[in-house]
């Protein structure tokens, strides 16, 4: 039998516990993680950025959420989406900072995380469709990247390094 993972005419790699299989196999593992750190850390600064920033926080005036969203209106895929942040734009930021928050940390810590990187997903989506949706070429945009990068941690979840998986284990102990 001819190994497909050594280049031909190389010896045999060692495929104990330190070997080549083993590194790879525990990159496939947490292949992940990295996605889950930068996404999870960019989403708590950017929930922390937003909350502590009082210009940010204003209906009116200069970086408000008011001014933002006035200004990204008429170019907006869905513009009514757009009024209805405007009805009350101090809480739709509250509210966007705190859902940036808690998707970080629930990413971060891998505690219900395919419905942590569901809420991602979705606010990435609707800034995308709102903030972004004029930016040219579209992969200058960032909530379009963002957005897609949030799918393979709503396909897969957090399986190592996470609560998720602490708890799935437990469970399955106490059934056994």
């Amino acid at each position: 039998m001819t190994r497909t993972d050594v280049p031909s005419g190389a010896p045999d790699a060692p495929t104990g516990p330190s070997g080549p299989r083993a590194l790879r196999e525990s990159a496939a593992r947490h292949a992940l993680l990295p996605l889950r750190i930068f996404l999870g850390v960019t989403f708590v600064y950017a929930g922390l950025d937003k909350l502590t920033d009082s210009a940010f926080l204003s209906a009116t005036g200069s970086g408000s959420i008011g001014e933002l969203m006035n200004g990204v209106r008429d170019t907006s895929a869905i513009p009514a989406m757009v009024d209805l942040a405007l009805k009350a734009p101090v809480g739709f930021a509250v509210a966007l900072a705190i859902g940036e928050l808690l998707v970080g940390l629930g990413v971060l810590a891998g505690l219900l995380t395919r419905i942590a990187a569901v809420g991602g997903a979705l606010i990435s989506l609707s800034l995308w469709l709102t903030v972004s949706w004029a930016v040219t070429p579209y992969y200058y945009g960032n909530d379009l990247i963002y957005l897609m990068a949030w799918t393979p941690l709503v396909l897969a979840g957090a399986p190592y390094l996470s609560l998720d998986s602490l708890i799935r284990s437990r469970r399955s102990r106490r059934t056994a």
